[in-house]
C-alpha cells in the first residue's frame, strides 16, 4: 500500500525547494478534470512548450491537452476512432492518444504518480536525494523530467539495445543515464542494477514502476477517467463497452480497466504481451522488439485478479505495421484499400506499443465476435517521433518498399489477425499468474509475502482501499502547496 506518513524534517526541504524552482503541484482532480486548473495558469501555459523544461508542464500531466507543440490549453480527451476499414473488425476500437503528453508518452503521468506521494508526505527529499528511475524507455523519460521540474537529481536507467531517440532525450535531461545489458524484455537486468545503487550509492531513491503502487493508482484515477470520458464522446447511445485491451508493460496502466469495471462491470480487461516472450501465456521467456513493454515477470502492481484474457501479439505484425503506416508506399495502399484519409493522416500518432495495443484490442474483437454496437478500449502510448531510427533501419534491411510488400502486410499483419494464442482466464489461470510474482518480488526483490496473499485474498481491503486514496493525497498536494505559498501568490 502507498505510505502516507509524514517526515516533516524532509517535508520541510521539499517545499523550500519547490519554492525556489516556482513548482506549484497539480491534484489527481485537475489531472483528470482540467476546467479546475487555475486561470492564471492557464494563460501563463500559452507561453509555454509541450516539452519544454518548465514546471507550469505539471498541469499538462492530463490526456485532455490540445494537440499542439507549444501553448495549447485544454481541449478534451484526445482519442482515436479506430474504424473497420483499418481494423477489419465490426466493433469500433478507440484508443487514447499519448503524444500530447510533456516528453510525448504518458509514462509522465506514471511517473508522478510514483514521486509525489513520497514528496508531499516527506519520504523523499529533493534537495538531498537523487530518483532513480528504472524503465525500458518512457518511464525514465518521465522520471528524468519531472526530477527537473522539481530541481533534484536524476538517474535514468534503461536497456542498452533501446531506440537512439530516447538516449539521445535523455543526455539533455537526466543527470545520469545509466545502459544495461540487453533490450526490451530485460527487466531483471535492470533491478540488478538498481540493487548495485542500493549497495554502493548513497542518498538514492528508486522509484520502480513495476513495484511501485501509484503507478497503479494514477492511471486508475486518471487513464481511467479519460476512458470512460473517451467512450461517452465516440460511442453511440446504445453503444456497450465490451473490453479494455492493453499490452502488461508495467501494468500500470492495466488499472484504468479497473476503473471501468466500477462502471461498467461487463467490460472485460484483456493483457497482451510479446509471443516472442509469453510469460502470462506459457510461463515462456525471450526476446522481442515491442518498445515500451518489460517480461519475464509479473509487476507487482498487476491486479491479475481482474484480468480476464491474455493475449499474444506477434512482433513481427507489429514492426511490419510501423512500416506501412508510415511509408508513403504504405499510405497509398491504405487508401486503395478505403482506409479514410483522415485516419491514414493520424497513423503515426501510434509507436510500437501503440499498434500492438490496436493489435490485441482486434484479436478481442475477434474472439468474441464482436459488433458494431461494441467497444474496445486501448491506449496508444506515445507515437512514431520516438522511433525514427527502428523505422530507417527496418526500411534499410528490407530494400525497397513497394505496392506488393504493402499489400502482404496489410492482409498477413494487420486484416489477417486471428484468434490464436488467447486464453480466457477462470479463476484458477488468474490465480497461476499471480503466483508467479512470487519468484520476482519475493525471492528476488524481497517483497513480503504477506501482502502477495493480500493481493489475492484480502481483495476489497487491498486494491479498494489503494483505489481510495486519491482524495486524500489531494488533500495533501493542496497543503503542499498552501506552504510553498505559490499558488496563493498567483492567484
Amino acid at each position: 500500500m502507498i505510505n502516507l506518513s509524514i517526515n516533516e524534517g524532509k517535508l520541510k526541504n521539499a517545499v523550500k525547494r519547490a519554492a525556489e524552482e516556482g513548482v506549484i503541484l497539480p491534484t489527481f482532480e485537475q489531472m483528470k478534470n482540467p476546467e479546475l486548473i487555475p486561470d492564471r495558469i492557464k494563460e501563463k501555459l500559452k507561453n509555454v512548450g509541450l516539452w519544454e523544461i518548465n514546471s507550469l508542464n505539471l498541469f499538462r500531466i492530463s490526456w485532455q491537452n490540445e494537440p499542439q507543440k507549444a501553448g495549447g490549453q485544454f481541449s478534451g480527451v484526445n482519442f482515436l476512432e479506430l474504424p473497420s476499414e483499418l481494423t477489419g473488425v465490426k466493433a469500433k476500437l478507440v484508443a487514447l492518444v499519448g503524444k500530447w503528453f510533456p516528453t510525448g508518452a504518458h509514462k509522465v503521468g506514471a511517473t508522478y504518480g510514483c514521486l509525489i506521494p513520497k514528496l508531499v508526505t516527506g519520504q523523499f527529499d529533493p534537495t538531498a536525494e537523487k530518483a532513480v528511475w528504472p524503465s525500458t524507455g518512457n518511464y525514465c523519460r518521465g522520471g528524468a523530467y519531472n526530477s527537473q521540474l522539481l530541481g533534484c537529481d536524476s538517474i535514468a536507467i534503461l536497456p542498452e539495445g533501446m531506440s537512439q531517440e530516447r538516449f539521445d532525450w535523455l543526455a539533455e535531461v537526466a543527470d545520469e543515464v545509466i545502459s544495461t545489458p540487453g533490450t526490451e524484455s530485460n527487466v531483471k537486468e535492470i533491478f540488478d542494477k538498481c540493487w548495485e545503487l542500493r549497495e554502493t550509492r548513497d542518498n538514492i531513491q528508486i522509484f520502480n514502476q513495476f513495484e511501485e503502487l501509484g503507478n497503479h493508482l494514477w492511471h486508475y484515477e486518471v487513464t481511467g477517467d479519460a476512458m470512460l470520458k473517451a467512450f461517452k464522446a465516440a460511442g453511440d447511445p446504445d453503444s456497450r463497452l465490451a473490453g479494455v485491451a492493453l499490452t502488461s508493460g508495467s501494468a500500470g496502466t492495466l488499472a484504468a480497466a479497473d476503473r471501468i469495471k466500477k462502471d461498467y462491470p461487463a467490460a472485460r480487461l484483456a493483457v497482451a504481451e510479446a509471443l516472442q516472450c509469453p510469460t502470462l501465456l506459457y510461463n515462456g521467456f525471450g526476446d522481442h522488439r515491442i518498445e515500451g513493454i518489460g517480461d519475464k515477470h509479473v509487476p507487482w502492481v498487476h491486479n491479475v485478479k481482474n484480468t480476464d484474457m491474455v493475449i499474444g501479439i506477434d512482433d513481427n505484425d507489429s514492426m511490419a505495421l510501423i512500416r506501412l503506416f508510415n511509408s508513403e508506399t504504405g499510405r497509398e495502399y491504405l487508401q486503395e484499400a478505403g482506409v479514410p484519409e483522415e485516419t491514414i493522416a493520424d497513423l503515426s500518432l501510434m509507436g510500437i506499443s501503440g499498434i500492438s495495443n490496436m493489435l490485441a484490442a482486434i484479436k478481442y474483437a475477434r474472439y468474441y465476435e464482436l459488433t458494431e454496437d461494441d467497444v474496445v478500449m486501448t491506449v496508444l502510448t506515445d507515437s512514431m517521433e520516438l522511433y525514427g531510427s527502428r523505422l530507417e533501419e527496418m526500411m534499410e534491411e528490407a530494400g525497397d518498399y513497394d505496392r506488393t510488400k504493402a499489400a502482404v502486410d496489410y492482409h498477413r499483419h494487420l486484416q489477417g489477425q486471428k484468434i490464436d494464442h488467447i486464453q480466457e482466464l477462470d479463476y484458477y489461470s488468474r490465480k497461476r499468474i499471480h503466483n508467479l510474482k512470487y519468484y520476482t518480488w519475493v525471492e528476488q526483490q524481497g517483497r513480503d509475502s504477506e501482502e502477495l496473499k493480500a493481493q489475492w485474498y484480502d481483495y476489497e481491503n487491498y486494491w479498494e482501499s489503494l483505489h481510495q486514496l486519491a482524495p486524500e493525497i489531494d488533500s495533501l498536494i493542496e497543503e503542499f502547496n498552501q506552504k510553498t505559498g505559490l499558488l496563493e501568490e498567483l492567484i
